[in-house]
């Protein structure tokens, strides 16, 4: 007499591939590296005012005496060490550097959000209804991807002005197109699969069908872009801000600092540049790491992908 079999439930086959994914997460130093150095820096940017021992945009805690003072100089009256040097405003770099950071994560987290929201569902429709609609916003894909990123964000700014908000409309607008394509490719595979039909027969709207039943099969992909675009727009912004059409000097990002200090350059204060500098690279480091294992994890190809769970 054979056993019964035994259907394994929806929410233990979700948690059983959950462990399967953490456990190949953790299997890489490097992206385990790059997760506590990431989690450090958005901890780091949040708690700002909180961490950095100067808010370095008042200027009334500013004393111009205190310009360009070299790493681990005191300050005027000794109740300050200034750990990496102060720039041509007196500011407290180390203070800069976290404060810049914030904003350069806001935008870089901003704008990818919102160009995964409107590069997914243009790319979902278009695989869902594909004919004259496919074409045509396909077209529309093409034509964005076929410029430059960074010249489609200097003739935005150009039009629109600096601002932090700015910045961000000019990021989703070069970035959107990514997910649309990506979204399109993966959901070609998942429209004619069984499910789909099924939801089909039972008449369920198609907005329906496509945001309750093909997006959360298409998620895996997507979010490796995103991954790999967050440390793209991030230093977009940065060299936007550097070539002085980013934010302003008020709001100043990782990219406006290291443009703040690099007139000092020649003359020996390398400090002022080379400290921001290092950090963008820091962030951008963090979030390719991660984004590399992703990538490496949700291959389709991958076992996790392919185990019966």
């Amino acid at each position: 007499m054979t056993a019964p079999s035994i259907a394994v439930p929806e929410t233990l086959a979700h948690e059983s591939l959950s462990r399967v994914f953490i456990a190949q997460f953790m299997a890489s130093k490097l992206a385990v590296f790059g997760l506590i150095l990431l989690v450090l820096f958005l901890a780091l940017a949040i708690f700002a005012p909180w961490v950095a021992p100067q808010n370095p945009f008042d200027i009334g805690t500013l004393d111009i005496m205190d310009s360009k003072l070299p790493p681990g100089s005191l300050n005027g009256d000794g109740t300050m060490t200034y750990w990496l040097g102060t720039d041509g405003q007196a500011r407290d770099v180390f203070s800069a550097i976290l404060y810049g950071m914030r904003t350069s994560l806001v935008v870089g987290f901003t704008s990818v959000s919102a160009a995964f929201l409107i590069g997914t569902a243009v790319g979902l429709i278009s695989a869902y209804f594909g004919g004259r609609i496919d074409s045509l916003l396909m077209r529309m894909v093409d034509i964005q991807l076929s410029f430059p990123a960074i010249l489609v964000a200097l003739i935005l700014l150009a039009v629109l002005g600096k601002g932090v908000d700015k910045v961000i409309y000019a990021l989703i607008a070069v970035q959107w197109a990514y997910f649309a394509r990506a979204a399109r490719a993966a959901a070609i595979v998942e429209r004619n699969r069984e499910y789909v039909e099924a939801a089909r027969c039972m008449s369920l709207s198609w907005h329906r069908i496509l945001w309750r039943h093909v997006f959360p099969n298409c998620i895996p992909p997507l979010m490796v872009i995103a991954t790999i675009d967050l440390a793209h727009a991030i230093a977009l912004e940065a060299t936007l801000s550097f070539l002085g059409v980013g934010v302003p000097v008020t709001e100043p990002s990782l990219g406006m600092l290291i443009s703040n200090g690099f007139e000092f350059l020649l003359s020996g204060n390398y400090w002022i540049s080379f400290f921001p500098g290092i950090a963008l690279a820091l962030v951008v480091v963090a979030i390719n790491l991660v984004g590399d294992h992703l990538r490496d994890i949700l291959n389709p190809r991958n076992e996790i992908q392919g185990a019966g769970l």
